[in-house]
């Protein structure tokens, strides 16, 4: 299984496609779920695990990989009631989020697949706001669901969302009441962590759900005459979302002239293996790994500054 990762520069080549790649895996019964590649560093057979006293029931325990003392998370436990079946025959999938490194413990590994991201698609309307799906294919007549691990690692681990940075000036305050930001997260947790930071900052925020959506409403806003450039201090979109990512909307932005100044920071968990050439080939502004509250606001005001020549 190791073999799978050793082709990282052949899937920066996936990037400003609209292209990615789906490490499928099982859990409890015969339900493919699927992560992207990105994510993931490494697949090994499950370790022996330590057990944590007083972690949380979805964290099975630590493993030591290569030196590295891991998290060992039940993907199973995490998403429905029921803990995986015999751990210690599962495998576990190392992955990095959000500059922090964990496992998911799963029952079996499947393949990888490459996919176009117009066939990844929001969940079903219908499914409630407590399921962990983020987005479902089909692939060989077969559902396969993509699971919203933002959602899992905010409830075993909640990040942080108070501000301490001292550049939100009083002066940065009343500039900011008049700018508007375009966010764009196909995850409700990561949404709402974003929404929530740019309203302390007093900043006007449209929230979208992916990369479709925001270039077909970009798109009416020129058709009404307005220039979303001039409307929206920035966009903040995320990387990895149904309908389109967030590489195909920043470059499809910079291909049409009346869009292509538009400030873009992307936001995302794929921190790990992010590579800086990946931004500037697509032609995005900026980058900022999740979630880091005082850094978001410290580019946000950078930005206003710059505007509004602070």
């Amino acid at each position: 299984m190791a073999s799978v990762l050793d082709s990282v520069n052949q899937r920066t080549q996936l990037v400003g496609k609209n292209r990615l790649e789906l490490l499928l895996f099982r859990l409890n019964g015969k339900q493919l779920y699927g992560i992207n590649v990105f994510k993931v560093r490494e697949v090994l057979q499950c370790p022996k695990l330590t057990i944590m006293p007083r972690s949380n029931p979805i964290v099975r325990g630590v493993a030591s990989v290569r030196g590295r003392t891991i998290p060992v998370m039940d993907l199973a436990l995490a998403t429905s009631p029921k803990a995986l079946d015999n751990p210690e025959k599962g495998f576990v999938i190392i992955t990095e989020y959000n500059m922090k490194e964990q496992g998911f413990l799963v029952s079996a590994v499947d393949r990888i697949v490459n996919l176009n991201w117009e066939a990844i698609h929001p969940p079903p309307q219908g499914t409630g706001r407590d399921h962990y799906l983020t987005a479902v294919t089909h692939l060989d007549n077969e559902l396969v669901e993509v699971i919203d691990v933002e959602k899992v690692l905010a409830e075993v681990s909640p990040s942080s969302e108070e501000i301490s940075t001292d550049s939100l000036t009083e002066q940065v305050r009343i500039s900011a009441l008049s700018k508007k930001i375009l966010i764009v997260d196909d995850s409700s947790v990561a949404r709402k962590q974003v929404l929530r930071c740019l309203q302390a900052v007093g900043v006007e925020v449209v929230a979208l759900n992916d990369g479709r959506a925001a270039y077909e409403y970009l798109h009416e806003m020129l058709q009404d005459g307005k220039n979303p450039a001039d409307e929206f201090l920035m966009m903040i979109s995320d990387i990895e979302m149904p309908e389109m990512d967030g590489y195909t909307l920043t470059a499809q932005i910079r291909d049409e002239p009346r869009l292509k100044d538009l400030h873009i920071l992307l936001h995302t968990s794929l921190s790990g293996v992010f590579n800086k050439a990946m931004v500037e080939k697509v032609g995005a502004d900026d980058f900022l790994a999740k979630f880091r509250p005082d850094d978001l606001v410290d580019r946000v005001v950078e930005r206003i500054k710059v505007v509004d020549g602070l």
